[in-house]
């Protein structure tokens, strides 16, 4: 394993004093204490409100809070974390390629899958550090400012939002370093990540509506169970998307007060009473939705790592 953790921390050393890395990560701090900044200015109404209805989760109104003139924490991380997944995965091996390196590291004592993986490590280790740096940063300054501590539950909520985070970008990641695997040139693999990445923020959800509206006969003429049954479809579509299963897992995590992520029939709201879910329930209602995450992952990488097995690698 040791020529694996030699290329890991060349790679790393690589990332981190690149500029377009620089770059994103002034981008991502900027926006970070932006929204940071948002939430605190807007914290006494939340106060204010958590006085009347209840709600003990003060602290996670860090990430959540927003007065409409920035979005919150986690609505950032769900649209720049794939720029920075992408930025980190594009160029990965078709620059090997494009120097006419690949064929002198594959003639070392180095088997060609310890590449692959020792890149992806890499790049999972910088985006790791980062997003837990950010996130403690964020708890960090809200301690000061509001000098109010987070709860055990909300710390460890505020954790599990960082994982899932880190799962995240590790798609956009995986998906960069395929594209890299396919195409020849670095600007077509960047081109198509940003392609994806546009597709399933913008455009998915208007061919979603399209789709529902199509399908919508007048609804005065349908059954409750008919209206139902569409709507989990048009839920069941929503989910082929990672940026929506990041919505919706980030919500329920850092909003212990939604309970349900689709509709509810009459029978299942019956009886039911309006208070905050704790951690386990709450984990147990996003299960899908994470599981959904690792598993586009680990299908993304998996197939990087198979076609990059069976490329050919001659010598220039």
């Amino acid at each position: 394993m040791r020529p694996f953790w030699i290329i890991v921390s060349k790679e790393i050393s690589d990332q981190i004093k690149s500029w377009r890395f620089i770059i994103m990560v002034g981008i991502i701090l900027l926006t970070c204490f932006g929204s940071l900044y948002t939430a605190l200015s807007n914290i006494g109404e939340a106060i204010s409100k958590v006085k009347d209805v209840g709600d003990p989760f003060l602290f996670l109104k860090l990430f959540t809070v927003s007065d409409g003139t920035m979005p919150s924490f986690f609505v950032f991380v769900s649209f720049l974390g794939p720029l920075l997944g992408i930025s980190l995965g594009f160029d990965a091996i078709n620059s090997e390629f494009n120097k006419g390196t690949m064929s002198r590291i594959l003639s070392q004592p180095i088997h060609r899958d310890n590449l692959i993986n020792a890149k992806f490590m890499a790049s999972l280790i910088v985006i790791s550090v980062l997003f837990f740096v950010m996130g403690f940063l964020v708890m960090g300054i809200g301690l000061i400012a509001i000098g109010i501590p987070p709860t055990a539950e909300e710390f460890m909520r505020i954790i599990s939002f960082l994982l899932l985070s880190i799962f995240y970008v590790a798609f956009w990641l995986n998906l960069s370093i395929l594209f890299s695997v396919c195409c020849r040139q670095a600007a077509t693999s960047a081109l198509s990540g940003v392609a994806v990445w546009l597709f399933f923020s913008i455009f998915f959800d208007m061919i979603i509506k399209i789709i529902s509206r199509a399908m919508a006969p007048n609804p005065g003429f349908m059954h409750r169970a008919q209206l139902y049954g569409e709507q989990n479809f048009i839920m069941h579509l929503m989910r082929l998307s990672p940026t929506h299963l990041f919505s919706d897992a980030t919500t329920t995590l850092l909003m212990p007060s939604v309970r349900s992520l689709g509709p509810l029939t009459m029978e299942q709201v019956s009886g039911a009473i309006p208070s905050p879910l704790p951690l386990g329930q709450s984990i147990l209602l996003v299960w899908p939705q994470v599981t959904g995450l690792i598993a586009a992952t680990v299908i993304c990488f998996a197939l990087s790592y198979m076609l990059f097995m069976r490329k050919e690698v001659r010598a220039r």
